[in-house]
């Protein structure tokens, strides 16, 4: 028996629309609070309230759109079952969120609630919400660089450039405006039109823009004054945090486009 027969199903399918703009504002509410949280915990945003206020003020949201992200969902996926039993998208978008829910839960939110200390509890949810987090990396790139991945990369420059200052501001810039304008030399002048060639040149700028990103990410987590700012292991939990969150956004996506 098909799911797509299945109450409530058959209900579900004529307003397809409306739930769909329900799983999409649940979405918003969760992600988007728990963006707000974790930028606080990497040390940007709302730095003028403690980390365990904003917390208390935004779990009622992020617990509501949790059940709506649950329940639409459900009700979605029961409505388009047969395109989604081989979807690769569909897998991204499970483990993305699988593993975003296990770092706001068991990562995210206790570290804010304890004023951004992290505790060996904190520490084990954070390496399972990790793996979670890289599986659905991974198959972003099994067929190469899928414009998921890219969302992911833009979204780790943005967040690592709101963190950097001054001259460090400057230097990472200039570098990654340097490396896009040498990837559209490739792409337009040197190798116009050979897609399979420039597929595999496009991957390897992916490589080296999240290695910029990256790199940059960690100069900044440990030389920041630990008091102050946090010790590096929370940041790196905000930052993953967020990045996951997004991961899940762009494999609904592909689902969408695909």
């Amino acid at each position: 028996m098909s799911l797509v027969t299945v109450w409530p199903t058959p209900y579900v399918k004529p307003n397809f629309a409306f739930w769909e703009v329900g799983h999409v504002l649940s979405l918003i509410m969760l992600a988007g609070a728990t963006i707000l949280m974790n930028l606080r915990l990497i040390g940007v945003g709302l730095t003028a309230e403690r980390p365990s206020e904003i917390y208390r003020n935004l779990r009622g949201i992020q617990t509501a759109g949790l059940i709506g992200i649950v329940v639409t969902g459900v009700l979605i996926g029961m409505a388009n079952a047969e395109r989604l039993y081989d979807s690769t998208a569909f897998i991204v978008k499970m483990l993305a969120l699988c593993g975003g829910v296990i770092l706001t839960y068991g990562a995210s939110r206790p570290t804010a609630a304890a004023e951004g200390r992290t505790s060996a509890p904190v520490k084990a949810w954070f390496a399972l919400g990790m793996a979670f987090w890289l599986a659905a990396l991974a198959l972003f790139t099994t067929t190469g660089l899928a414009p998921g991945a890219l969302h992911v990369i833009t979204a780790a420059a943005f967040l690592v450039l709101f963190v950097t200052r001054g001259r460090e501001r400057l230097v990472y810039v200039g570098v990654l405006a340097a490396l896009l304008l040498a990837q559209e030399i490739f792409i337009h002048v040197i190798y116009p039109g050979e897609v399979e060639r420039l597929d595999r040149i496009n991957f390897g700028f992916g490589v080296i823009f999240a290695a910029w990103i990256v790199g940059t990410a960690l100069v900044q987590l440990f030389r920041a004054d630990r008091v102050d700012q946090g010790e590096p292991l929370t940041k790196i939990i905000g930052y993953v945090t967020i990045l996951v969150w997004v991961t899940g956004a762009a494999g609904g996506r592909w689902i969408a486009f695909a």
